[in-house]
């Protein structure tokens, strides 16, 4: 049972054909197991040469015994559909590009936790602030998470008065202090 498929000309040259004209590695891979099996290698050799499990290659096998090439291209993935649709990314690129200031926020730069909260009163959809980044780099969107500082919030011209009152501390020689040994008492 170790030993594979044989292939018939047309069917060799549909699978080379699939094999090199569909974008997705899983069709590759696919693919060149069936072509494989026909050389009759058995599932281990298989498997070492594709470097998958040998489960997946029994399971290509028998997906191409029972339905051919077309088996071969994975069907839509089961489970739940993406919430994100295409009237909320479309809302999301235009608030991404609008100040958070004209929108009335006291921040000027969106991170991703401000930016889902806020998608998430606008449209009702919550996402988590990594589902959003993702989302976001989809979208084409590349960020950096905002640094706070507090450049620009202090009074300035203090600043500097502590900064040179400093520096003139430092420069003096040390002075003992009074629970020094060498002070007296």
């Amino acid at each position: 049972m170790g030993y594979g498929i044989k292939l018939t000309e047309t069917q060799w040259n549909e699978l080379d054909r699939l094999r090199l004209t569909h974008p997705s590695k899983v069709v590759y891979r696919n693919c060149l197991i069936i072509l494989l099996s026909d050389s009759r290698q058995t599932i281990a050799a298989i498997a070492r040469q594709v470097g998958c499990c040998t489960d997946t290659v029994a399971r290509i096998r028998r997906l191409y015994r029972h339905g051919g090439a077309s088996a071969m291209i994975p069907g839509k993935s089961s489970g739940r559909p993406c919430r994100a649709t295409c009237a909320y990314r479309k809302l999301l690129r235009r608030i991404v590009q609008t100040s958070p200031l004209k929108l009335g926020y006291g921040f000027t730069t969106w991170s991703a936790k401000r930016l889902a909260q806020h998608m998430a009163r606008q449209t009702g959809i919550r996402y988590s602030d990594d589902q959003m980044r993702r989302i976001l780099h989809q979208e084409g969107f590349s960020f950096r998470r905002p640094k706070h500082t507090l450049k620009g919030k202090s009074d300035e011209a203090a600043c500097e008065k502590a900064r040179r009152k400093l520096s003139r501390l430092k420069k003096c020689p040390e002075r003992p202090s009074r629970r020094s040994p060498d002070f007296p008492r």
